[in-house]
């Protein structure tokens, strides 16, 4: 059986010296690697001109830069466009890029599928398969910007990074990490640590390691003001509750200079969107550096909540506001092509085979 290539494009800078170096070749070239896939997009080695022909043919013969299979690609009337990506087990991973005047934000995934099963999103319907490796998820990057014209002053297309797509990111720890690295990179795409954000249902212990291994803006879902409520929406929180989550949170923000945290909210019809809740929720956010994303609910199929009024959701923002809080509303992208937050979940051949058990699933988390 022929050994599969060593996919390059997901090493880090560090990763690609010594890749270089075991070969017996200056470790200048993980340079000059980097730049070609993540700043030119050329995945093929004889199109990499400051390579010697030997070199190239080396790296032909053990290695490859490889980009994910397309399924399809869907337009928004809205702009916003979703590619479905073969994941080679009969669910797809999702990719949105939102466009706007002034950036272009690539929501990407971490996971095929999610082990959470927040009662709210689509993708924990669906159940969870595997991790995406960190060359899976730097490829998101790497094929939309290839294929997006770029901006108006020259730059590429794509200015942000979320990591809001499928999956819970802090599960897949060691290859969001890397591929955090590769985004942040000026070899690579050479983006600000404000301008890639991370979200997480949070998994304590791997956030408090995010503190030290890494600088990024984070987004954390909380969805609710008290422990009884967020238990049913976002089940982690048995594990983790909402004191522990917060204390981690204001670590992280003090590590990288009182960065503001943003708290994810999304608004549920006579669930989690009355005025007490917005007082509730009010007192565990104020004088903290935080700011709450308010975001209407998107339905999605075998789910029976509903979205919020818009006079209600202005009305929680009005309550959060007149307490002293930080607060938007995010507004919906991609609903008409099953691309807004929450409505992400691939396509599955065989919903059982990709349904974890129970036990299995905290073991993902764990």
């Amino acid at each position: 059986m022929q050994e599969q290539k060593k996919n390059l494009l997901g090493l880090t800078e560090d990763e690609l010296e010594a890749f270089f170096l075991e070969l017996g070749h200056k470790k200048y070239r993980a340079k000059q690697l980097l730049q070609w896939m993540h700043q030119k997009y050329v995945v093929d080695f004889d199109l990499m001109s400051d390579f010697s022909k030997d070199l190239r043919n080396e790296l032909s013969s053990i290695a490859s830069v490889s980009l994910p299979e397309i399924i399809s690609e869907t337009s928004s009337s809205d702009g916003t466009v979703k590619w479905l990506f073969n994941s080679g087990v009969g669910q797809a991973i999702e990719t949105v890029f939102i466009p706007e005047s002034e950036r272009g934000t690539l929501c990407i995934s971490s996971q095929v599928g999610c082990a959470l099963d927040c009662s709210f999103c689509a993708t924990g319907y669906q159940g969870f398969n595997r991790n995406l490796s960190a060359s899976e998820i730097i490829a998101q990057v790497c094929f939309a910007n290839s294929l997006l014209p770029r901006r108006k002053n020259g730059l590429p297309a794509i200015t942000n990074v979320v990591f809001m797509g499928m999956g819970e990111p802090l599960a897949n720890y060691k290859n969001v990490l890397k591929a955090l690295r590769i985004l942040l990179s000026d070899n690579a795409y050479g983006l600000s640590k404000r301008r890639v954000t991370l979200s997480t249902s949070g998994i304590v212990p791997n956030l408090d390691s995010l503190g030290d291994d890494c600088n990024v803006s984070l987004a954390v879902s909380l969805h609710a003001p008290n422990d009884e409520l967020r238990d049913k929406l976002v089940p982690i929180n048995k594990i983790h509750p909402i004191a522990e989550l917060l204390e981690a949170c204001w670590a992280y923000a003090e590590k990288h200079s009182n960065r503001y945290i943003t708290f994810e909210y999304v608004m549920i019809r006579d669930i989690n969107d009355s005025v007490l809740q917005a007082s509730e929720l009010a007192k565990l956010l104020k004088n903290k550096p935080a700011k709450i994303n308010l975001i209407p609910f998107n339905p999605f199929s075998d789910c029976d909540y509903q979205r919020s009024s818009s006079e209600q959701i202005k009305l929680f923002q009005a309550k959060l506001r007149e307490l002293g809080v930080i607060v938007t509303i995010r507004k919906t992208r991609g609903d008409d092509i099953d691309a807004a937050c929450g409505q992400l979940a691939g396509k599955v051949s065989n919903k059982v085979l990709v349904r974890l058990s129970e036990k299995k699933r905290r073991a993902v988390v764990l």
